[in-house]
């Protein structure tokens, strides 16, 4: 747990702390919940296998940034309605494209497969499809996706859908029955159900409708930044008491601020609400375009590590929040 907040010279800490700081980012294993990164993949906008100087991921910054496990969301943008199927098939063949290109990613379906990876000295990739509208209705379609080695899938985006409300939008008044089918094919396949962008009313049919952990893979306090895409007190503490996690998002527009301090606080906030069991990280690279002072890209990530310990976490939380809590998860949805 959280020991005495942080002092005005934090960055006076940070450096004198460096050493024990970077010894946990090397021990800890290093999981990234969200990133909109394939998207630029498939787009032919950048070459991820080589060093970049625009956006926030590429192979040398994830080495850099000491990242073990970087989930690719395989978002469906709502303008894709009636196509969703279609646009997540050609996201996973750019993935296929970029895996045989190179072995230095791979494509992870299982925490085994992750852990194999690490001892390789290999990033683990996890797929995640961004908005059910990618089945187009067709619960077959979930099956498809998970033999392509997709592990989890959140139901909306912003938008409504046939599934359930998002969060900038309310037409079906919560969870659809089609959307409690899918979640509970969803739980027969072990897709980790993803809760970011749901309405709040979505959101608590969501949690009486299924079992197990629930994972908002990039979602902040709303107690701290008010925002529709962050989450209340009480969602975060319903989380908790499942098990699940909330990843934590870097985006200025929910930290309320463009530094590293900012995100540090939602961790503050979050772990005096849910306990350091239920923290993660989300960082949503790739898919904002501002710059964090401090974490302007992947490769600056020991920086967050560094500020947790000068902000008084103990070593074994912090491995929790850098990745611990992550695999547990996975571990209990997916099983070995």
């Amino acid at each position: 747990m959280r020991l005495p907040r942080r002092a005005a010279g934090l960055i006076a800490a940070v450096a004198l702390l460096a050493p024990m700081s970077d010894a946990v980012h090397r021990e800890a294993t290093v999981v990234d919940l969200h990133s909109d990164t394939i998207l630029e993949v498939a787009s032919g906008k950048r070459d991820i296998t080589a060093r970049s100087t625009s956006g926030h991921i590429d192979l040398p910054r994830l080495r850099e940034g000491g990242v073990d496990v970087q989930v690719f969301a395989l978002f469906v943008d709502p303008r894709f309605a009636g196509q969703g199927y279609a646009r997540v098939t050609a996201l996973l063949d750019a993935f296929d494209r970029l895996d045989a290109q190179q072995g230095a990613l791979v494509r992870a379906t299982s925490v085994a497969e992750i852990e194999e990876a690490v001892r390789a000295g290999r990033i683990a990739v996890v797929l995640a499809v961004e908005n059910g509208t990618a089945i187009d209705g067709n619960l077959e379609h979930l099956g498809h996706l998970h033999a392509r080695g997709v592990r989890m899938m959140s139901l909306t985006w912003n938008n409504s859908n046939d599934l359930a409300d998002g969060a900038s939008e309310e037409v079906a008044g919560g969870l659809t029955p089609l959307g409690r089918r899918v979640l509970a094919r969803m739980q027969e396949l072990r897709l980790v159900i993803d809760v970011s962008h749901l309405s709040e009313r979505s959101f608590w049919d969501v949690l009486a409708a299924t079992t197990g952990p629930l994972v908002a893979t990039h979602s902040n306090a709303a107690g701290l930044t008010p925002h529709r895409r962050n989450l209340s007190d009480d969602q975060l503490r319903a989380i908790a008491r499942r098990g699940g996690i909330v990843g934590v998002n870097f985006y200025p527009t929910f930290t309320g601020g463009a530094t590293l301090a900012h995100v540090l606080d939602h961790i503050d906030y979050l772990v005096r609400i849910m306990g350091a069991d239920y923290v993660a990280l989300g960082s949503d690279f790739d898919g904002f375009s501002q710059t964090v002072k401090d974490l302007e890209d992947v490769s600056h990530l020991p920086n967050l590590t560094a500020g947790l310990v000068a902000r008084g976490y103990t070593p074994a939380d912090v491995r929790k929040i850098l990745g611990g809590n992550a695999l547990r998860v996975f571990r209990q949805v997916w099983g070995r």
